[in-house]
């Protein structure tokens, strides 16, 4: 109850909040000259003003824009300023902030201004010369032995968004106790007008804002380069295999030509429209490698050289999307994250295993909402299977508790949204590494006469054929959220039996912790950290999971199938489709 009534408080203290970013000197000309744009418009007073821009797990996530619940200057200032008193709070304040952006709109701005205020804290800023991924982060961090790492980016967001993600020592995103720490210090700023900045000149002469570049770059591309497993099979193929590449108008651009031109790949075509950075993404409404749009280019040059594969890299290149071509039918054929992530594991695993060994405790790392597939490949090569919630920092967490316990050897892991990482010099996803290890797999491949569709087909015939699909449906602004909540409150109190001819075996509510065995009645925790999601397992290692985005106003229902065939597995995850939307709709 209390949590509504702070919500309707705020709800009524807009106006109050819109006139008070208009009357004080504090805020520059142009932002009030911005909102005196919107006078006399309550609804866009209210969606700027009736709260603060959420600082959650995932740092800041948001539209930019004058006002409190926009991203802006003063709202970075304020995020960053909370993160320092957090830094000094854990006495970290001498050991410095890694700091990058992406190629969006205000992108080197926000991470300037994020710089300043750190080094007005009196902690140093370690700020790249120019647009980096966001992998390359993660490795700087732990590279220059930070304390934390401030990330500007709103990864495949439209053009209007932008964000703010915080890294914590061990090069992973935020997770608890930090996340926690940081959420209740930015909190707790309330005054603009306390938080501290200071000149760039100024940081500069003072030895607290350092220009980084070169040197990481080297020391980041040499760890990638530590995972290569067949070059001889690079070195075989490197000038025969074909690879049409975009980095989606992003900043994966150079890392991953490099990599590829330093391994022995010869014939890298790049999708020109979408070489350079632009933070418009002129050549795609949203620039996100799930969506088919954004390949069209990309498919069009595919056709014109006769490409392997093509990949492209989302803007801050955590994320990579794939088509590979069918030799059969001269078809390329998209991969989703579920498939080129286990075609990946599946490679990584098997041919460790034939270099090498593989440990006796080795695990592979997958999130809630990861196919099945995973488990068949972890039991297939017999090694351990950690399941964890989404996002990728809770990968990145258990590496660190690997490290720190001695116990335990990661192996790989991946989650279903594109997003993989191989290797621990990250601890994030890093689609630059995903590239490298794609082509490789592709040239590794070829010189056994297959392509990585005939891999992929491969797979399917040794462990089933797994399809997984996602329903996400969109609900902005304030009715939106209520709405969405709506949603997960009508499943929790009436939870499905049955859905689309499969029985629930298990209901699993992460929030309350509880995994409910629907045949017995018996009630087990979850043992992971509350989430606001439900999971259930259907008959014939089908599921279906129900979760609100953390980074845009959207709900998400997740659900795969394991059939018999190709054309099966299609028809069985159409039906499943259908009587989710069926379902989603009854609620809407």
């Amino acid at each position: 109850m209390k949590h509504i009534r702070d919500r309707r408080y705020l709800f009524m203290e807009y106006l109050e909040k819109y006139r008070e970013w208009l009357e004080n000197p504090y805020f520059d000309e142009d932002t009030k000259a911005e909102l005196r744009e919107i006078a006399g418009d309550d609804s866009e007073i209210k969606e700027r003003f009736y709260k603060d821009l959420e600082f959650g797990t995932a740092g800041l996530r948001g539209i930019i824009g004058a006002g409190t619940n926009r991203l802006n200057i003063y709202t970075v200032r304020k995020a960053t300023q909370g993160l320092a008193n957090y830094i000094m709070k854990r006495n970290g304040q001498d050991r410095g902030v890694a700091i990058a952006y992406d190629s969006r709109r205000m992108s080197p701005e926000f991470a300037d201004e994020a710089a300043l205020c750190l080094a007005a804290n009196g902690i140093k800023a370690y700020v790249f010369e120019t647009l980096r991924p966001t992998p390359e982060l993660s490795y700087a961090v732990r590279a220059l032995g930070c304390i934390a790492g401030v990330n500007i980016t709103a990864s495949h967001n439209p053009p209007e968004y932008n964000g703010y993600k915080v890294y914590w020592e061990d090069g992973a995103q935020i997770t608890p106790p930090h996340d926690k720490g940081i959420m209740d210090e930015v909190k707790a700023v309330t005054d603009y007008n306390t938080v501290k900045t200071m000149g760039l000149a100024d940081a500069k002469a003072a030895g607290m804002y350092e220009v980084i570049g070169a040197q990481v770059d080297d020391g980041y591309i040499a760890e990638l380069k530590k995972q290569v497993i067949h070059q001889d099979a690079i070195d075989e193929m490197g000038s025969e295999l074909k690879i049409v590449y975009s980095p989606l108008h992003g900043t994966g651009n150079i890392p991953a030509r490099r990599i590829l031109k330093e391994l022995g790949f010869k014939n890298v075509y790049i999708v020109k429209e979408q070489e350079l950075p632009d933070g418009e993404f002129p050549t795609v409404s949203y620039p996100n490698p799930e969506a088919e749009e954004a390949f069209t280019l990309g498919l069009k040059l595919a056709r014109e050289v006769d490409a392997d594969l093509v990949l492209a890299t989302d803007p801050d290149a955590d994320r990579l999307g794939v088509y590979v071509k069918d030799a059969k039918s001269g078809e390329y054929k998209v991969l989703t994250g579920n498939m080129s992530g286990c075609l990946l594991a599946d490679y990584e695993l098997g041919q460790r295993k034939a270099a090498e060994g593989l440990p006796e405790d080795g695990y592979l790392i997958k999130t809630i909402v990861t196919s099945n597939m995973a488990d068949a490949i972890a039991k297939g090569y017999g090694v351990g299977l950690i399941e964890v919630l989404t996002g990728f920092k809770y990968i990145g967490q258990q590496i660190l508790g690997f490290e720190t316990t001695g116990k335990g050897k990661y192996l790989f892991g991946f989650e279903e949204s594109y997003g993989c990482l191989i290797g621990t010099h990250a601890r994030d996803k890093d689609a630059i590494v995903a590239t490298m290890a794609l082509c490789e797999a592709a040239a590794y491949y070829k010189t056994k006469g297959m392509t990585l569709w005939d891999a992929m087909v491969d797979m399917y015939e040794r462990y089933g054929y797994y399809k997984d699909s996602i329903q996400s449906i969109t609900l902005k602004g304030i009715e939106g959220l209520q709405k969405i909540q709506e949603i997960l409150e009508t499943l929790r109190k009436n939870p499905p039996m049955e859905v689309g001819g499969y029985r629930v075996l298990k209901a699993r509510d992460y929030e309350a912790d509880i995994i409910k065995d629907i045949t017995t009645g018996e009630v087990t925790p979850t043992g992971l950290p509350a989430s606001n999601v439900l999971y259930y397992d259907l008959t014939d290692d089908a599921w279906l999971c129900v979760r609100p985005s953390g980074t845009e106003p959207k709900v998400k229902f997740y659900y795969g199938i394991k059939g018999t065939s190709l054309e099966d597995a299609d028809e069985k995850s159409r039906m499943l489709g259908e009587e989710v939307l069926s379902m989603i709709n009854t609620m809407l």
